[in-house]
């Protein structure tokens, strides 16, 4: 099932830093109740710092993060805005909530947080849910399930398999109000947060442009969950009404990650949700009257994905073209897969779909020999960890090695990142909303750590912009409602953009860094 990835720059020293979720071996768990435990440094959790010259060096021990318990997932956000990123990190049988302390170390706030949930938690999401300038925390949990043996697959040597999801009863997820002390609350039955599912990925973005930040589920082999922010600091459940709960033909699939981005530049945010082989990765297509159509067959994903299993992904665009492709992990759940199946593969290899405006085309056999080497993958974030301006990712494998994939793709096309930086909104500014307008047209994108599968990427904001070598205008509605508007950026930089003080803004662009 895991673990996940987190790419951020925990030490504000402007490169992406790497921290790896891990699991633990399980030794005889045959109590009911057991909770496993980490037995050694084999089974830490590991943060790796990244040097000047672009290596790595694994600094787990001193910062204070080597976990408990068999972890899963990770989310990053800046909770109490301090200018240094946090870190809460999910498992079965407890989370963490990692305060971060400014000077490379972390304390483990969990319990007077009130943080530490129950269950087996798997993706969560740092986003201000009410407006108040402080991050809150959405915690998806999979199943109710324990050690207790179940046997599942044929009873024979090697055949025994994985039990499907309709064995184990669905779970609601864990809200956590953040209380401004450095406390919170649970509040999901409260805010209507709260329906039970087999939450896998959660993402972020304003679907129906109401100005407030919706979350959208992946769910495993049951409806796909759409919550809509009614603006009352209440949530409504409505992926059935948003026609994202099922298929085309109405089926329910094993819904793992999800990314939820504008991919046609329309100005709506798209939804994709990825499964296992012969279900095909569903591709959500905003209508913009608060419905989508699934665009998975039109689209060519449905080809390019029948027989494949895909955990985490995200629309990003690698050639800096201004549109969105999607990067995909993937590898089957069942490690006996192919004894029932020959067709399908435990291991598959990584998937690049790139965008021609017209659909998704395959470009992964002529992208690099990496989309040639087949992994058990789960986690992924993305995000350019060498500030190229070429979007890069970081990969986990199941019993296997990490991988980082960069880019390196040869391209004459400009870019621009921005770092937004929160005064009256979150200092993350998790939530904003960016257009940028080019000689082409407008791109949007929502800031968020979340998305994908179990993982947690870059905050910064990317966009290629094709030929041009300036945007024309970038518009940022803040979470607070403040719109901001710059003209004439120039592009190939990273560029800081404070939030200001006034409800709209004509400013200039305050730090900008080209490495």
């Amino acid at each position: 099932m895991g673990s996940g990835v987190a790419f951020f720059d925990y030490d504000n020293d402007g490169l992406l830093d790497i921290f790896f979720v891990n699991g633990t071996h399980l030794d005889n768990p045959t109590t009911k109740g057991t909770i496993p435990q980490k037995s050694g440094p084999q089974d830490w959790n590991r943060l790796y710092h990244q040097k000047k010259d672009g290596t790595f060096e694994d600094v787990t021990e001193r910062s204070g993060l080597k976990g408990v318990g068999y972890g899963m997932g990770v989310a990053v956000g800046d909770f109490d805005n301090d200018g240094f990123e946090d870190l809460y990190v999910t498992a079965y049988g407890g989370n963490r909530l990692y305060h971060n302390n400014g000077n490379g170390t972390f304390t483990d706030i969990t319990d007077s947080s009130g943080t530490a949930g129950s269950g087996w938690s798997t993706s969560a999401a740092w986003v201000d849910l009410d407006n108040d300038g402080l991050l809150d925390l959405v915690v998806l949990r999979y199943v109710k399930w324990d050690f207790e043996d179940v046997w599942c697959g044929e009873h024979r040597d090697g055949y025994r398999a994985y039990c499907h999801p309709d064995i184990f009863p669905a779970i609601a997820p864990l809200v956590y109000h953040n209380d401004g002390n450095g406390h919170f609350t649970e509040v999901s039955k409260k805010i209507g947060l709260s329906v039970p599912g087999k939450g896998l990925g959660i993402a972020l973005a304003d679907f129906d442009r109401d100005g407030k930040i919706d979350i959208a589920v992946a769910n495993d082999s049951m409806l796909e969950f759409l919550y809509r922010n009614k603006g009352d600091g209440t949530f409504e459940e409505m992926g059935l009404n948003a026609e994202i709960a099922v298929d085309g033909d109405g089926r329910t699939y094993a819904g793992m990650g999800i990314d939820f981005e504008d991919y046609n530049n329309d100005g709506f945010p798209d939804l994709i949700i990825t499964n296992l082989a012969n279900q095909r990765y569903a591709l959500y297509k905003n209508n913009g009257d608060g419905s989508f159509t699934y665009d998975t067959y039109m689209s060519g994903i449905g080809r390019i994905t029948l027989l494949h299993s895909g955990w985490s992904l995200h629309f990003l665009d690698y050639d800096n073209d201004g549109l969105k492709d999607l990067l995909i992990a993937q590898g089957h759940d069942l490690d006996t897969i192919e004894l029932t199946s020959p067709q399908l593969h435990y291991k598959e290899p990584m998937l690049l779909a790139r965008n021609t405006g017209y659909g998704f085309v395959d470009v992964s056999e002529a992208s690099g020999s990496v989309f040639a080497q087949p992994w058990v993958s789960r986690g992924m974030a993305v995000g350019d960890f060498d500030n190229d301006g070429r979007i890069d990712a970081v990969v986990t494998t199941n019993g296997g090695a990490a991988h980082i994939l960069h880019n390196e793709t040869a391209t004459q096309n400009h870019w621009l990142t921005l770092r937004l930086v929160g005064h009256c909104s979150n200092r993350d500014a998790i939530g904003a909303e960016i257009k940028l307008t080019t000689s082409k047209g407008s791109q949007y994108v929502t800031v968020s750590t979340a998305g994908g599968y179990l993982s947690s990427n870059d905050k910064r904001a990317h966009f290629g912009l094709g030929t041009d070598t300036v945007a024309k205008e970038i518009e940022i509605r803040w979470p607070s409602g403040v719109v901001q508007k710059l003209g004439e950026v120039k592009s190939d930089r990273i560029l800081q953009v404070d939030e200001p003080l006034q409800s709209t803004a004509e400013t200039t662009p305050s730090k900008s860094s080209r490495r």
